[in-house]
């Protein structure tokens, strides 16, 4: 059975601790899109680890980590992780990568950096991990595909192509050193040796993997609200963060994804620019709730921005949910609440003077103000509880609600960073 595990609001739902619990009882974990410019924090027996490009299933000796298509392939990064694990005590993790993924290249990196120094004020607050112009690439045809890294001919071609666009840009825009021809021939070649073991035709793959009964999770990065279709555009990522483009990013039929399990947030943050209408304002506040967010708090695996936070966001998340199509919500960090005697919760957008329950597009979010409502805190500590009956009444209280607000079952509960800290119901 084919399953996705994918993000609900701006990412940052704790994704990583699911999927690792997912990831045992999988055959094939694989990563459908993005790249190494957002990060899944995992606590295991190995200890605290932040993945970035590895699909958050290399823990297990029986599981198959795939890169897709979908990702934006930076090798040096992956091989790099792969070591990084291993020093630190974890089997190496069995790896395969699409001949079909694209290469992020440094040049990528480059372009991000120079853009954001640009804009100045008006920047995308981007990681500058070369996302964007590695798709801009992409879907304008001059991206490097792994399976040409094989082929000399090709590549040569690329690259004189690649240098001759981007060198332009380089002089006449950013004003900065042009790429080099050669340089730029022996980087890839470097990558070429450094990838080969691990390049496979991972669609076809898969389809033998589900032809013979395997379990395979697809594994999503960010969340609903960072799609560039059905965001908060422009403040987006650069791929489709939906349970559907996993059937795209992995190279597998459409109907083959069976489940789609969805990560909320029992809070809301956010990492970067963007409207994000549940926000806390006051920094006191913000900073009490960041502070008791998660085991080291609410700051960006891969940057360590601290992050934006607010309350919950009904019409965000109910929204998050119907888009990715989920079919069971995984509720984290409940326990992150446990110091409050009343919690505000989100429950609607007045726009205009209007009060919407639906979640708007971007121009019409910068007018939006949250609609509060205040439910009673259960005021004490729920770590180490394994059964919802055993959970305080006004913690019950406040998942009951959240559930039925969203609209889809809340089947497990978290409220710790250790892959034990869940609840199932």
């Amino acid at each position: 059975m084919v399953t996705a595990i994918v993000g609900a609001n701006w990412g940052d739902e704790g994704k990583g601790k699911i999927t690792d619990m997912l990831g045992e009882k999988s055959d094939i974990v694989v990563r459908f899109q993005g790249g190494s410019n957002a990060g899944h924090t995992i606590i295991n027996d190995y200890g605290k680890f932040a993945l970035h490009l590895l699909p958050s299933g290399v823990f297990y000796d029986h599981t198959v980590s795939v890169i897709g298509n979908g990702v934006a392939l930076n090798i040096p990064y992956l091989c790099d992780e792969i070591k990084s694990l291993v020093e630190r005590g974890v089997p190496k993790p069995k790896v395969l990568v699409s001949d079909r993924a694209q290469i992020l290249m440094p040049y990528h990196v480059a372009f991000d950096k120079y853009e954001e120094e640009r804009l100045g004020k008006k920047s995308f607050g981007s990681t500058k991990s070369g996302i964007a112009p590695f798709y801009s690439d992409k879907y304008a045809k001059i991206g490097i595909q792994v399976s040409e890294l094989f082929n000399d001919d090709i590549l040569g071609d690329k690259v004189e192509s690649i240098c001759a666009q981007k060198n332009v840009i380089l002089k006449h825009l950013y004003h900065k050193k042009e790429l080099e021809v050669g340089i730029l021939l022996n980087t890839l070649h470097e990558y070429r040796d450094m990838v080969a073991p691990y390049v496979c035709d991972v669609s076809a793959y898969l389809r033998k993997a589900i032809a013979d009964g395997k379990n395979i999770l697809l594994e999503g990065q960010l969340g609903s609200l960072k799609d560039p279709d059905h965001g908060i555009y422009p403040m987006v990522t650069s791929s489709s963060t939906l349970a559907a483009y996993g059937a795209i990013g992995a190279g597998i039929p459409p109907y083959e994804i069976k489940r789609i399990v969805t990560v909320v947030k029992a809070y809301s943050s956010a990492v970067g620019a963007g409207e994000f209408v549940s926000e806390i304002l006051d920094e006191k506040e913000a900073d009490e709730l960041r502070k008791h967010g998660g085991d080291s708090g609410e700051y960006g695996a891969t940057t360590g921005r601290p992050r934006r936070m607010g309350w919950f966001d009904t019409v965000a998340s109910r929204y998050g949910c119907q888009i990715q199509g989920a079919t069971d919500v995984v509720l984290t960090a409940v326990d992150c609440l446990d110091y409050l005697k009343e919690i505000p919760v989100c429950t609607g957008y007045e726009i205009d003077g209007k009060v919407e329950k639906e979640f708007p597009v971007t121009a019409k979010l910068a007018k939006a103000k949250p609609v509060l409502e205040v439910l009673p805190g259960w005021n004490c500590d729920i770590g180490g509880i394994r059964e919802y009956s055993q959970l305080p009444e006004n913690c019950r209280k406040y998942i009951e609600f959240i559930e039925k607000e969203i609209g889809v079952p809340v089947t497990m509960v978290s409220n710790g960073p250790k892959r034990s800290d869940i609840i199932y119901r």
